[in-house]
């Protein structure tokens, strides 16, 4: 008996898995594809080219109204897609490409994050601090530990685990 072949979104998962991409990513790719299925009446995106990808992303920017960062994940999962899951390439997407709107950052001075500082418990002070000075991401400050930090320097190392 031969065993039946997976379903589309176990191929993605999988080759995922073998790029060694992150639980997250995996989760909104596959999320990201199974919505452009769902969007497109369950057609087997085997079916669908560059046209449909287009059609979707312009949805998302128009009626769903999401950032240019939230299309690009999108497009994303696409490509990972196409290229990965399905084995062949697209066509030129170059003008799926969003631009992302100029902004200032809002930037305290010294002293009102100072006072910010003093208002926090010795924990949350700390990882504040962490991440005000470092630019650690969310999950790097919260996989941090005792290990990693230099007390005699007031430093960090951050080591790579697989």
């Amino acid at each position: 008996m031969e065993p039946t072949p997976k379903k589309l979104l176990d191929q993605v998962r999988d080759a995922l898995r073998l790029k060694h991409a992150s639980i997250r990513t995996e989760n909104a790719s596959v999320d990201w594809i199974r919505r452009f299925i769902l969007f497109h009446g369950k057609r087997h995106p085997h079916e669908m080219g560059t046209p449909n990808v287009k059609a979707f992303l312009t949805h998302l920017a128009g009626k769903a109204t999401v950032a240019a960062s939230t299309r690009y994940q999108a497009l994303s999962a696409f490509l990972f897609l196409s290229r990965e899951a399905l084995k062949r390439s697209r066509g030129p997407i170059a003008a799926l490409h969003a631009t992302k709107p100029k902004r200032l950052p809002a930037v305290l001075v010294n002293e009102e994050v100072r006072r910010v500082l003093d208002h926090l418990s010795d924990t949350h002070r700390l990882m504040v601090q962490r991440r005000y000075g470092s630019g650690l991401r969310l999950m790097e400050r919260l996989r941090l530990r005792v290990k990693d930090l230099d007390f005699a320097r007031r430093s960090w190392c951050v080591t790579v685990r697989v």
